[in-house]
C-alpha cells in the first residue's frame, strides 16, 4: 500500500503505534504518564504548558487514525489530493482479482480467412466499458498469432456484475470483413475502442482501424453493442477529405458521466468534441458523432512546442497539449476514457510514454504512465491545470512484462455501485482494474 500522505507514512512511530493496532493502548499510556507530570509540577505555567503538550499530542494521534488507509488485498495509486482537488484520484489496483482478463480460448469463422481460427490466444488488452442492465460491459481488443504487424486486432465483449470477474463470449463482436472498411482494416485489424452513447441511447464507438501501413480513426454505432454499423474514418469528410490518410488514433469524445453508470456524449457551444491522437493531444468537433473535423490553427497561430513523430506532417491541427521534457511524459502523450465534464471543467485522463533521455530518468525506457488534465468546458482547446506527475505506473510483473514492457494504458471508466472502476490494458498482453471508492 502506498499512502498519499507522506509526511505521515514516513514517520516509524506511526506505523508502529498507528498500523499495527497500539493507537489506543499508547494514548491511554502516555495520557497516563503526562497527567501525572503535571500533578508534580510546581510552576504554574509549566503545569499550563505540559497540559497543552498532552493535548496536542492526543490530537495528533487521533488525527493519524483518521488518515491511514486501511490495508488490504490492493495497491493504492494517486498523488496528494489536498494539490489537486480536481482530479480522480486515488485509485487502487486490484491485486486480488488482477489481471481481470487474459488470453482466452475462443474461436470464431474469420469471414476474411474463410476458415474457424483462435482469435484471442495471443494478447487482450485496452477495453472500453459501457454500464448497461446493472453490468459492466467490456469491449476489449484482441490479437490472433496469425496474422500480420503483430497479429490481427479484434474486439471481444465480456460482462460482469460486480466489476471484477468476467465473463466472455465465444465469438468476437467486431472485426474485419467484407465491407466498405476492409481497405482500412486489414490485416492489422479493429484496436483500441471507446464507447459513449447519445440521449437517445444509441452507442457511439471510436477505434483504430490499421492496414499494415496507416492508423486511422474510425467510427461505429450500435443499439445493443452486438450488432455494429461501420461508417469508416472519422475525418474522411473534413476539408474535402483532405485528412483521410492521416494517422490518427485513440477518439476520447467530451461526455457525462451519469449517476445510473451511462456516458453520454454531450454539446458544448452546440458542437460534440473529442481529443484524439498518439503524439500530441488534437480536438475535433462533429454535429453527430460521425463525421467529424480537426481543430485548425487561426489565423496567426503556431505550435508553441516542438513537432515530433508524425505531428510535423500536420502543423496546421491545433493542438491542445502535448509531451512535456524532463518528465514521465516525455515522448507522447494519448487520450484515455471518455473525457469527463465535472463541476471543475472538463477532465480528460490520459496515457504517456517516457524516454528517459529527455524526459524522466527514473522511469524505464518507454514507460506508460497515466496522468489527468482539467480543461475549460466553456473552451474545451484551453488547458486549467494539470498534473505534475503521474497517478498510475507499471508496477506489477503483469504490466512491467508482456508484448510491450511497462505498460498501464488506461481506457476504460466506469461509474458502478457508487465507485469508480477503471481499466487498463498491461503490457499490451492483459487487462486489468484499479478502484476508486
Amino acid at each position: 500500500m502506498i499512502c498519499t500522505n507522506t509526511a505521515i507514512c514516513n514517520s516509524s512511530l506511526h506505523h508502529i503505534i498507528v498500523e499495527n493496532g497500539w493507537l489506543l493502548p499508547a494514548i491511554f499510556i502516555l495520557g497516563s504518564f503526562l497527567f501525572q507530570c503535571t500533578n508534580h509540577l510546581t510552576s504554574f505555567k509549566a503545569h499550563s504548558i505540559m497540559k497543552r503538550l498532552l493535548f496536542v499530542t492526543l490530537l495528533y494521534l487521533s488525527f493519524s487514525c483518521n488518515n491511514n488507509p486501511e490495508t488490504g488485498n490492493t495497491t493504492e495509486v494517486g498523488p496528494d489530493t489536498s494539490q489537486t482537488a480536481w482530479t480522480l484520484v486515488p485509485f487502487s489496483k486490484v491485486d486480488s482479482v488482477n489481471p481481470v482478463l487474459t488470453p482466452g480460448t475462443g474461436t470464431f469463422v474469420c469471414p476474411m480467412l474463410k476458415r474457424r481460427i483462435p482469435w484471442e490466444n495471443k494478447d487482450v488488452f485496452n477495453p472500453a466499458v459501457v454500464v448497461r442492465n446493472n453490468k459492466i460491459i467490456m469491449l476489449y481488443r484482441a490479437e490472433d498469432t496469425i496474422g500480420k504487424y503483430a497479429g490481427t486486432s479484434r474486439i471481444g465483449l465480456a460482462e460482469s456484475s460486480d466489476g471484477l470477474h468476467f465473463t466472455r463470449e465465444q465469438a468476437p463482436v467486431f472485426y474485419p470483413n467484407n465491407d466498405a472498411q476492409q481497405k482500412f482494416e486489414w490485416e492489422g485489424g479493429c484496436e483500441d475502442p471507446r464507447i459513449v452513447e447519445d440521449d437517445k441511447g444509441t452507442y457511439y464507438m471510436t477505434y483504430t482501424a490499421y492496414d499494415g501501413k496507416v492508423a486511422r480513426l474510425l467510427v461505429a454505432s450500435s443499439k445493443d453493442l452486438r450488432q455494429w454499423t461501420k461508417y469508416g474514418p472519422a475525418f474522411a469528410k473534413a476539408y474535402n477529405g483532405k485528412y483521410i490518410n492521416m494517422w490518427s488514433k485513440s477518439g476520447s469524445i467530451v461526455s457525462k458521466y451519469e449517476k445510473d453508470g451511462r456516458i453520454v456524449a454531450a454539446k458544448i457551444n452546440g458542437k460534440y468534441w473529442m481529443y484524439w491522437g498518439d503524439v500530441n493531444i488534437w480536438a475535433a468537433v462533429s454535429d453527430d458523432l460521425v463525421n467529424w473535423e480537426p481543430v485548425l490553427y487561426g489565423p496567426g497561430e503556431k505550435p508553441n512546442i516542438e513537432l515530433r513523430h508524425n505531428a510535423v506532417d500536420i502543423p496546421e491541427i491545433k493542438i491542445v497539449f502535448g509531451p512535456r521534457p524532463k518528465k514521465f511524459d516525455s515522448d507522447l502523450v494519448e487520450p484515455g476514457p471518455p473525457a469527463m465534464i465535472t463541476d471543475k471543467g472538463i477532465l480528460l485522463i490520459y496515457n504517456s510514454r517516457n524516454v528517459p533521455s529527455i524526459g524522466d530518468s527514473a522511469l524505464a525506457e518507454g514507460t506508460y504512465a497515466a496522468a489527468q488534465i482539467l480543461l475549460d468546458a466553456a473552451d474545451p482547446l484551453k488547458v486549467v491545470q494539470r498534473m505534475d506527475n503521474y497517478f498510475m505506473k507499471p508496477d506489477k510483473p503483469y504490466e512491467i512484462s508482456g508484448q510491450v514492457n511497462h505498460v498501464c494504458f488506461l481506457e476504460g471508466l466506469a461509474f458502478f455501485n457508487n465507485k469508480w472502476f477503471l481499466y487498463y490494458g498491461t503490457a499490451d498482453s492483459k487487462i486489468a482494474v484499479a478502484v476508486k471508492e
